[in-house]
């Protein structure tokens, strides 16, 4: 035996040997373990409901690939289709219906549209209530008409009510008639033109009627049926009474009234 061997087995017998070695069990047990099963297992019901929570939102949104319910987004911008509902403002630059189809704006009051410049001034405003349409501002449109069966009404109820085009307004109506009343003043004017009345029957109700007789001595005169319609230097239109020649130098002081 050599003195490396004698010197290891003489160590190895002088070591003390341990009869009953004592183990330490490693790991979480008792009701540290029962509590990390209970947070496990919350935690998974948890997921799972949140799951079911978005899918069942992604279904009754309509969620897809091009936007949700009745919007969908495209090149060209957003799209609705079918019936929506906005409780808030919605700024938009263009609104177009589909081919073919009305554009519906329903409120339970008024529907107001405003139009802003870049500063946020009102520069216009269309507000549809139950009298109709009401305009803050100028409008320009090509076309103004009434629905089937219905009467189509102007008016300016504190201000001033102005038609103008550049190449002339046109106002008819086919299947009734037309009244324009005001009132104070009513003004047809025609700056390069004239103004033409084509009728049958031409009535202008109101007008003074001047008086006129060929025969003043005469006590008895006959009915007065015929009458001449004369012009003022102001305008003023008046009747008076028909003769062989021109009566209207005869009444003309009603000239002096207006």
């Amino acid at each position: 035996m050599t003195r490396e061997q004698y010197i290891l087995a003489t160590q190895q017998n002088s070591l003390p040997r341990i009869e009953n070695p004592q183990l330490y069990p490693v790991g979480i047990y008792g009701w540290r373990k029962r509590c990390l099963y209970f947070f496990v297992l919350l935690l998974l019901v948890t997921m799972i409901v949140n799951l079911a929570m978005t899918i069942w939102i992604l279904k009754v949104m309509n969620f897809t690939v091009d936007g949700m319910g009745n919007l969908r987004v495209t090149k060209k911008g957003i799209r609705l289709e079918g019936i929506s509902e906005f409780l808030l403002p919605l700024y938009v630059k263009e609104i177009h219906s589909r081919k073919d189809s009305p554009m519906v704006l329903q409120s339970d009051r008024n529907v107001t549209v405003n139009a802003r410049n870049h500063m946020g001034q009102l520069t216009g405003q269309l507000t549809v209530g139950t009298e109709g349409a009401v305009f803050g501002h100028s409008v320009e449109t090509p076309h103004i008409r009434a629905e089937p069966s219905q009467d189509l009404k102007l008016e300016s109820p504190t201000r001033s009510l102005i038609m103008e085009a550049p190449r002339g307004v046109q106002v008819s109506a086919a299947a009734g008639d037309l009244k324009a009343t005001c009132r104070k003043e009513l003004h047809l004017q025609s700056t390069e033109g004239e103004i033409f009345l084509n009728a049958d029957i031409i009535r202008l109700g109101n007008l003074p009627m001047g008086s006129f007789s060929s025969s003043p001595s005469s006590s008895s005169t006959p009915r007065q049926t015929i009458y001449e319609l004369c012009v003022c230097p102001s305008g003023k239109l008046y009747l008076s009474p028909a003769g062989a020649g021109s009566t209207c130098q005869s009444s003309s002081n009603i000239c002096l009234w207006s």
